[in-house]
């Protein structure tokens, strides 16, 4: 039996039964029965399954290729410091960060950025298979923020990433992103090549050059995991992103593979990068600025270095205590130098042992000499 129910009984209903009615409105109650029972429409049914395609696109087979293929190389890594409890003194170890990494050789070496490592006690790597390796670190470079660790794990589950190229990427380009976001484990995002050529500051506030910018969102626990090219190769570390929130927000950066290329191999023979110098020492920035210099000014010129032998001289202190300049750099190679950010810029692109043209001024007189660059630290 159907029956029109008033609006006041229709609350009290509503109250005993725990449904939220609106007020003003009638309803047909089917009494003796549950609510909607009689109801056999196609909508109280599960909906017919629409068949899917006979296969994906071949931008979706590609991409799900690739993450299948990368994702093996592709390791978390969380970190933990030893820490002294305020009121017992007792010392234990707390968590302190996590990020991601990925297998760089057999040998068991993992790339990461030294961000994701700094001040830790221990560090532990899951690789793809889920198992756990204790990891030793075994070179960083915080003016390029990387690092790399080593870990002993069968070299059947250690499969290095194939490596490309970034001097020759292009915006619009297709790249995948692979980590561990906020620590969910083999996390793909896509995207482009947004810009390439940027700079941004490592934690040592030195520039990095030459940055690969990209939309594919990167997030906390991507820092060190691989930005990779639609065939898969390795084209830069995910290392920073733009964001008021501190989560993704359509900017993220990564060091260039051409860096990283550079400098891995040397963490791992030597534990730091060599880097090549004029065998000087600067007077920094702000006094040079303070004093109205505009270029390097040679504090003191190593004994037998590839200065020395340019015959470039330092600062010295003339008669009454008068300090005298020597030599200031003011271009190598022909492009300007005004700080020591700008020279190290110019390093990037020398090894040991190259020669470069080093324009000095000395007495108001600018001179050209010929400088064989050495191994500083």
């Amino acid at each position: 039996m159907v029956r029109n129910v008033p609006r006041a009984e229709l609350i009290g209903a509503a109250v005993g039964l725990g449904l939220f009615l609106s007020i003003g409105q009638a309803v047909a109650v089917e009494l003796g029965e549950p609510l909607g029972a009689s109801y056999r429409g196609p909508e109280g049914k599960p909906r017919p399954v629409t068949a899917a395609p006979a296969e994906l696109g071949a931008d979706e087979r590609a991409t799900i290729a690739v993450f299948e293929r990368a994702a093996k190389s592709v390791v978390f890594i969380t970190n933990t410091a030893i820490k002294r409890d305020f009121w017992s003194l007792n010392t234990m170890e707390v968590p302190q960060g996590s990020g991601s990494g990925f297998v760089w050789n057999t040998q068991g070496h993992i790339v990461t950025n030294f961000h994701v490592i700094y001040g830790a006690s221990s560090i532990k790597v899951t690789l793809a298979d889920h198992s756990e390796h204790q990891a030793k670190l075994v070179g960083a470079d915080p003016d390029h923020d990387l690092a790399v660790l080593q870990i002993q794990g069968p070299e059947n589950v250690l499969e290095p990433l194939a490596v490309g190229a970034s001097h020759d990427l292009q915006v619009g380009q297709k790249v995948l992103a692979i980590g561990n976001p906020f620590g969910l484990d083999h996390t793909l995002t896509t995207g482009v090549v947004s810009a390439i050529g940027r700079t941004i500051k490592s934690m040592s506030n030195r520039t990095i050059e030459g940055v690969i910018q990209t939309d594919a969102a990167i997030n906390p626990g991507n820092s060190g995991g691989p930005l990779l090219d639609s065939s898969g190769r390795l084209i830069g570390v995910n290392t920073q992103i733009v964001s008021p929130s501190g989560a993704y927000a359509g900017i993220g950066f990564a060091v260039p593979v051409d860096t990283v290329n550079r400098i891995v191999p040397e963490l791992i023979k030597h534990g730091k990068l060599i880097r090549p110098g004029l065998g000087v020492s600067l007077v920094s920035d702000a006094i040079a600025r303070r004093w109205g210099i505009n270029g390097l000014v040679i504090a003191k010129v190593t004994r037998g270095g590839g200065a020395d032998r340019a015959g470039l001289t330092g600062v010295r202190e003339g008669r009454g205590g008068r300090i005298e300049l020597g030599d200031i750099v003011v271009a190598i190679e022909g492009k300007p130098i005004q700080t020591i950010d700008d020279l190290m810029d110019v390093m990037e692109k020398h090894k040991v042992g190259d020669r470069v043209q080093v324009d000095v001024v000395r007495n108001k007189t600018r001179r050209s000499v010929e400088v064989t660059l050495q191994a500083v630290n």
